[in-house]
């Protein structure tokens, strides 16, 4: 759709001399055109009377002039129909060439619009004339040359001179429009903003591209500087506009900061100019408008601007640079001492890393032997009392391999979301029972605690260890105060520890009132192996196993300490969105065994060995590998597996992490567990087990150990049970031999053909074993059989492609695939094979039981093959 036109600006620019009247025959409007020929100035017409305007004769009112354009003017008004003044002669002011004003009578051609109103009456009159002066001179100079041919001359003579006459008025009338046209392409691309302001209301007459460029695109012609820059009020450029045209002074202005709005209803933006005012002075010394004209020097002063902040700030940095270099020996020194500092903590933490290892399998040895041990020597009092004194040696080993392992901030957390407040609580009585009836306890939880993720085991373990710390401090007497509130971590408090991250933690404060540290003891506080207690009383990895907690967790942890007022150690772990989670309950009671399959992958002999003892003794049958290959090799032959209890750090080419993918994608339901006593980065990312990883850390209990594995076991056959086989048909009529079916059983692995055969048979039923397809087509061609028991890897046709031909030959026949894959059966396959059953592998005993007896109920006499 076309836009409309803006009638206004068309009226002000049009070339031809347009005027508005109302009826009483007042001025309304004129367009400059009409102002410039009549050498007058809108506020003197507006509002007053054509005829008071311009009276033609004032000697004579009723001059024949005076009537030719009244008497038009009523027929327009009572006809309300156009009228129009072919010729009329008429004295109006004209402007000389050397600025004066002069009245004298010109030639006009007119024609009179009525503008009608919404009732059909004429409200105004629209003017539209022409100065045809030129053209009836030279009407006068023909007829003065008709008459001097009669004085001799000749006609041609007289019109040759006419018309050489007319040419050069109408060359001059061209080479004045060419030079108007060449000013205003000049006017135009000038590269400052120019304008011209007309009158004390500084009506805009021109503004080239610049100047629409600097205020924004807007109508300006026609209108006062008041109502077309309204932002620009206040700013103080009006005030000297005024001045200007009073005094008849030009302003210069020198970088000066106006304030425009570019965009209807955007922000003030800031423009800097430099921009000179210079009044228009006409021949009688009257100023009638003022010229400004100027550069746009933003971009300049921006410049300028940034320079200066440049400036400043290589200054700044002069002098900050100068500061570093008188200090920079103390500097030197702090550098060096944070970089032994560095590569203390780094040597260690290796060294840990890789001790560990070793250290815990040899703490794991000798803990399964002296478990073992005990139940060997029941009654025996004695070895009895001296194996607990040695477990209870291993287990002192163990932690000081776990405070090696928080320091090195390489242990092992399962984070889960908690309240720190109901933790505390929780630990009140532990609390009392550790510190004694002479240390006062107080614990003080905030309102409206936000939740935090961390490893509750090892958080309860800090808030011990500090808690014992406390003890010391207070030499068992005192006021011990645990508190725990939201607190918010600001760039600001960032800005002056590096380490910390800005954002929302939870607080936990633990303050006592003993001797407080010194600065020096404060500064070396989480150092490892430092220790103020006497020799023998403490390993000094206390504050450093919580130093590394924290720091894993993502935390911060501070201490404050005044000697002889005590000490304020203060830990913030980041906030969690999630909801807390109730601990799960620790097994108390008696350890139980089973008879699951449970391969065993450790590549140490000995601890090997003693795992392999301890669950076997506990009734489990187990497999051994000594490697990640070897135990892949056990996956992949088919022998049922129920779980896999593996070592995280291993020797060879495929690592725990790849056995234990490869071994879930060979055994969906198969249960994985991790033992070791340091992680590295196999199984632990970011400090954190991976997602739906078990861990259990080395050295561990027998009780341990029996305790985890039933209860991964017992999750499984929860998973197991859960699962629905397909939707048995309705059952049909039970064939004579209640129970009994012959089984034509296909599976090319001879370990797994013999096993299950074997469990076949024990449990009633006939059993056929071949080791391809194409033996049990044979077969089904030969005797009659009530089930199909087959696995879907066979070498040639596969499991699937002959349950598939056992459907088309015999539809009667039941069928149970046998597959590690739940997608072995899919796509048209499952449309096909619709009422076959799916036994997931590895299957044990109970599991191949129920899948036989979901057929058995369903294969009627009928369904018995015959040899073709």
């Amino acid at each position: 759709m076309q836009a409309p036109f803006d009638f206004r600006t068309l009226f002000e620019l049009s070339p031809n001399p347009y005027m508005l009247l109302d009826r009483e025959l007042r001025y309304v409007t004129a367009n400059a055109a009409y102002l410039r020929v009549t050498a007058s100035r809108l506020e003197d017409l507006v509002g007053r009377n054509i005829f008071e305007a311009f009276p033609h004769d004032p000697d004579d009112p009723a001059n024949a002039s005076v009537r030719m354009l009244r008497e038009s003017f009523s027929r327009v008004l009572t006809e309300r129909t156009l009228d129009t003044l072919a010729l009329i002669p008429y004295r109006v002011p004209r402007q000389t060439e050397g600025g004066g004003v002069v009245v004298e009578e010109r030639y006009w051609s007119a024609t009179h619009t009525p503008l009608l109103d919404g009732r059909g009456e004429v409200a105004f009159i629209l003017q539209h004339t022409m100065d045809v002066t030129e053209l009836q001179q030279l009407k006068q100079a023909v007829r003065d040359a008709e008459a001097s041919m009669e004085e001799g001359l000749s006609r041609n003579q007289l019109m040759g001179g006419v018309f050489a006459r007319a040419q050069a008025v109408q060359e001059a009338n061209r080479t004045l429009d060419d030079e108007r046209r060449h000013l205003r392409r000049i006017f135009e691309q000038a590269p400052g903003f120019m304008c011209s302001l007309r009158g004390p209301e500084h009506v805009f007459e021109l503004a080239n591209r610049s100047y629409l460029q600097l205020v924004g695109h807007r109508e300006l012609l026609g209108k006062p500087v008041r109502e077309a820059l309204p932002e620009v009020d206040g700013q103080g450029f009006f005030e000297l506009l005024d001045r200007v045209l009073t005094t008849g002074e030009p302003f210069i202005g020198h970088n000066m900061r106006v304030q425009l709005q570019r965009e209807p209803g955007a922000p003030l933006v800031d423009a800097f100019v430099d921009f000179v005012y210079q009044p228009i002075v006409e021949a009688d010394g009257r100023v009638s408008g003022i010229f400004v004209q100027g550069h746009d020097m933003t971009a300049q002063k921006l410049a300028e601007d940034e320079l200066a902040r440049h400036r400043d700030h290589l200054e700044e940095l002069v002098r900050e640079r100068t500061l570093a270099l008188e200090t920079s020996e103390a500097e030197r020194r702090q550098a060096e001492a944070a970089l032994l500092q560095a590569q203390k903590m780094e040597a260690v933490g290796k060294l840990t890393g890789g001790v560990a290892h070793d250290f815990n399998n040899l703490l794991q040895v000798v803990s399964g032997n002296l478990q073992l041990l005990q139940r060997d020597v029941v009654g025996d009092t004695r070895t009895q009392r001296r194996l607990e004194t040695a477990l209870g040696a291993v287990e002192r080993g163990a932690r000081l391999a776990s405070q090696l392992l928080a320091f090195a901030r390489r242990q092992p957390l399962a984070p889960t979301a908690l309240n720190l407040g109901r933790l505390v609580r929780d630990m009140d009585d532990l609390l009392r029972r550790a510190l004694g009836e002479d240390v006062e306890v107080e614990t003080v939880i905030a309102g409206g605690l936000w939740n935090t993720s961390v490893d509750r085991n090892q958080l309860e373990n800090v808030i011990l260890n500090l808690a014992i710390n406390a003890r010391d401090a207070m030499d068992g007497r005192g006021k011990l105060t645990i508190e725990a509130g939201n607190a918010m971590l600001d760039d600001h408090y960032a800005m002056l520890h590096p380490e910390v991250t800005p954002g929302q933690y939870v607080l936990m404060a633990i303050s006592d009132t003993g001797t407080g540290m010194t600065p020096e003891v404060l500064e070396r506080a989480f150092e490892p192996f430092f220790t103020t207690k006497p020799e023998g009383r403490g390993t000094g990895l206390g504050l450093s196993m919580v130093y590394g907690f924290v720091k894993q967790s993502g935390g911060h942890v501070k201490i404050y300490s005044e000697l002889g007022h005590g000490t304020s150690i203060k830990i913030y772990l980041p906030r969690t969105f999630q909801t807390a989670v109730q601990p799960a309950e620790t097994g108390t009671g008696l350890v139980e065994g089973g008879t699951e399959t449970i391969l065993v992958v450790e590549d140490d002999a000995a601890v090997r060995a003693t795992v392999v003892e301890v669950l076997t003794e506990l009734g489990y049958r187990v497999l051994k590998a000594h490697d990640g290959q070897s135990a892949l090799a056990v996956i992949q032959s088919g022998l049922p597996v129920d779980l896999l209890f593996t070592d995280v750090v291993m020797p060879g080419p495929v690592r725990s992490p790849e056995l234990a993918r490869q071994a879930k994608a060979l055994l969906p339901d198969l249960e994985v567990l991790f033992t070791s006593g340091y992680t590295e980065n196999a199984i632990v990312h970011g400090g954190r087990l991976d997602p739906g990883v078990s861990l259990l850390s080395k050295p561990y209990r027998r009780e341990d150990l029996a305790r985890k594995i039933r209860s991964m076991l017992k999750g499984r056959e929860q998973r197991l049970a859960a699962k629905q086989y397909r939707e048995p048909v309705p059952a049909a009529p039970e064939p004579e031999g209640k129970g009994t079916l012959r089984i034509l059983l296909v599976e090319d692995d001879a370990d797994i053909r013999e096993s299950a055969s074997e469990l076949m048979t024990d449990i009633g039923h006939t059993v056929r074993a071949v080791a391809s397809a194409e033996a049990a087509s044979e077969a089904l061609a030969k005797e009659p059989f009530d089930l199909l028991f087959t696995d879907v890897t066979l070498p040639g046709m596969s499991g699937v492609a002959l349950a598939r031909e056992v459907v088309r030959r015999f539809p009667a026949l039941r069928i149970i695939i046998a597959s590690g894959d739940s997608r072995a059966v899919s796509g048209e396959d499952s449309k096909v094979l619709s009422r076959v059953v799916l036994l997931p592998k590895p299957y044990d005993l109970n599991q191949m039981e129920r899948a036989l007896e979901q057929v058995a109920v369903d294969a009627a006499p009928t369904a018995r093959t015959r040899p073709a």
